[in-house]
């Protein structure tokens, strides 16, 4: 059954009210939760047309009002269907952005290596998420349960579930609401024991599905693993007589290639604070590259998101020319990053 959006926000607003407090909702709070700007005498006639439609109830004569079962329902299927329809555009708004951020990032690199005359690479960004935005359990089939967990940086995990029985609706509803209400711009930090336990006992036989859940979250707010790196430049390295010979050069090239060996590099600069740093000789990660100096340096598009570029060299290569050029590519990225 659809309500007006008047009967709507007051209906909402008792049911975060109450949610909150735990107490029945009168209508001189509503009044302070709702940007009707309406009289309390209006509200209390609204409050009055949402229990006779069986949406609110009152527990008791001259008390509040509080959320009945059916109410739950409208609130819940109302929230889902909005947070479904957020996913759906943020899935289209990423993939496209994605697409168009894989091909600054190829041209960036080949164009680095041009200018350099040096050996290149780049990594696609990696979110540092900190928040979680929201979560949302639905029915896969009777033995299984879908998780959609949308944290900061707007990236969705999707995590099966298992469980040994059906949940009926109105269970799993009440788990949507438990997870919500208590986790909701939250990070992973601020998720403690206290709060886990409480949401358990709360969750009653569901207490397990509570605990995969959090499993979940706190996969999908730390740091994404999942990245891309691109490289340009390889054949350079045949420039510089020092490392031109065969078996060194070819395994040079292997490595930029192969790419493998240079998450080494990205891990030790998985952090805006390292900002640019220097490897000359042994001091570089990669035993493929003890011939090399090696320049890198995080750069942030926005916050939380972030990536690693690098310029792989002799020795003797032009330091300042180099330092100089990452310095200006990490500023530049944050505006490119925003017009794509």
């Amino acid at each position: 059954m659809q309500l007006d959006e008047r009967k709507m926000k007051i209906l909402q607003a008792i049911i975060r009210n109450y949610l909150e407090s735990g107490e029945p909702v009168g209508s001189r709070t509503i009044s302070k939760y709702t940007d009707l700007n309406l009289s309390s005498a209006t509200i209390r006639n609204e409050m009055a047309d949402l229990e006779e439609l069986g949406f609110i109830l009152q527990p008791h004569t001259s008390a509040g009002r509080i959320p009945s079962d059916k109410g739950y329902r409208l609130y819940v299927d109302s929230m889902m269907a909005e947070k479904e329809r957020e996913v759906d555009e943020l899935r289209e708004v990423l993939i496209e952005k994605e697409d168009r951020l894989e091909h600054l990032l190829k041209q960036v690199v080949k164009v680095l290596a041009t200018n350099t005359e040096y050996a290149t690479m780049i990594t696609s960004p990696r979110y540092e998420r900190n928040k979680l935005k929201f979560i949302q359990l639905s029915r896969v089939d009777e033995h299984q349960l879908v998780a959609v967990i949308v944290v900061e940086g707007n990236i969705i995990r999707n995590n099966i579930l298992e469980v040994s029985e059906e949940i009926e609706d109105e269970s799993l509803l009440k788990l949507n609401i438990l997870l919500n209400t208590n986790l909701n711009g939250l990070t992973l930090d601020e998720i403690n024991l206290g709060m886990i336990a409480s949401m358990k006992q709360q969750a009653g036989i569901h207490s397990g599905i509570i605990g995969e859940v959090l499993d979940a979250v706190a996969e999908a707010i730390k740091c994404d693993e999942d990245y891309q790196i691109y490289t340009s430049g390889a054949n350079n390295i045949l420039k510089y007589p020092e490392l031109s010979d065969h078996a060194r050069a070819s395994e040079l090239i292997n490595t930029l290639e192969e790419k493998k060996q240079l998450e080494e590099l990205v891990e030790k600069n998985s952090s805006p604070e390292n900002g640019i740093r220097v490897y000359i000789g042994d001091e570089t990660p990669i035993a493929n590259m003890k011939d090399c100096s090696v320049v890198t340096a995080t750069y942030e598009l926005e916050d939380g998101i972030q990536g690693t570029v690098g310029i792989i060299g002799p020795k003797r290569m032009d330091y300042e020319k180099v330092i100089q050029t990452l310095k200006s590519l990490k500023n530049e990225l944050d505006a490119i990053y925003r017009k794509t």
